[in-house]
């Protein structure tokens, strides 16, 4: 392996990351102001949403969403926080901090690269 390869590699490790951090931000920031569109274009079409005894199409999750208190409206505090993030190639898995509403989340998000473009393609969870 050249040095030029290994720089090349690097640099692309550094723009998907970058990439992924802005999704995760798009995701906190759909979630704080029930932009369900937002959360449309961050999920993969046949996304699953998962956490105990709890299984949700994207869409019906959306539609959840979009049904319920907006968190900004509430007047929540903003206080989402990316834990982990790991990339291997053209996957990741994001571990983060979701205090919504009444309740707090700890969020696993498996997402994809496919055709260039990161999405969320798993989203499990539990209360903490």
């Amino acid at each position: 392996m050249t040095i030029q390869q290994t720089t090349e590699q690097q640099t692309k490790i550094e723009e998907d990351h970058k990439t992924i951090e802005e999704l995760l931000h798009n995701y906190f920031n759909g979630l704080y102001e029930g932009d369900i569109e937002k959360l449309r274009n961050i999920f993969h079409d046949d996304a699953w949403l998962k956490g105990n005894n709890f299984r949700k199409s994207r869409d019906e999750w959306l539609e959840a969403v979009a049904n319920r208190p907006i968190p900004k409206k509430e007047g929540m505090n903003y206080a989402f926080k990316v834990l982990s993030l790991d990339i291997e190639g053209d996957q990741a898995m994001a571990k983060v901090d979701v205090p919504l509403l009444a309740a707090h989340f700890i969020d696993f998000l498996g997402l994809l690269k496919e055709d260039g473009k990161w999405k969320i393609v798993n989203k499990m969870y539990t209360t903490v």
